[in-house]
């Protein structure tokens, strides 16, 4: 089953059970996926690799909303960005743990041949594709800054 077709039924169990706050995650998970079908060159489908990453770039907006309602006090606004969050986690692929972040990234470094915090521009980029959707990206920057520093 795709993710539009998982996102559908979701929606529909939503409505049933009256769920506000799902039926928002979902239908903002659904406008994107329409969006990215008519993208051009997308022939009205959406890949796997295209929706994982469509939603790691909304899970990191509501981050960042999330964030940003958290320093100006407004509760009510953070908790519906908390709600969505939830709703978009489910649908991407489990994210690692940091000790297993830590334990590729050693990996990848020994990979790219990097010695220092100079290399960190050769790491990221191995990383990020290896690790699309498992991990975020300011994770494995903090990491692999971490390790790059420790060497």
């Amino acid at each position: 089953m795709n993710l539009e077709q998982q996102v559908m039924a979701e929606m529909k169990d939503a409505m049933k059970a009256k769920d506000e706050a799902g039926l928002r995650g979902l239908r903002a998970i659904k406008a994107e996926i329409i969006k990215a079908k008519t993208e051009p060159g997308a022939n009205g489908e959406v890949s796997e690799e295209t929706a994982n990453k469509m939603l790691q770039k909304m899970l990191k907006q509501r981050k960042d909303s999330l964030e940003i309602y958290r320093t100006q006090n407004r509760d009510d606004l953070a908790k519906k960005e908390e709600e969505e969050i939830a709703i978009i986690e489910k649908f991407l692929p489990k994210q690692m743990s940091e000790a297993e972040l830590k334990e590729e990234l050693k990996k990848i470094i020994e990979q790219v041949g990097a010695t220092s915090p100079a290399d960190m521009g050769k790491v990221m980029g191995a990383a990020t594709k290896q690790l699309a959707g498992k991990a975020d990206g300011k994770a494995i920057s903090a990491a692999a800054k971490d390790l790059l520093s420790n060497k």
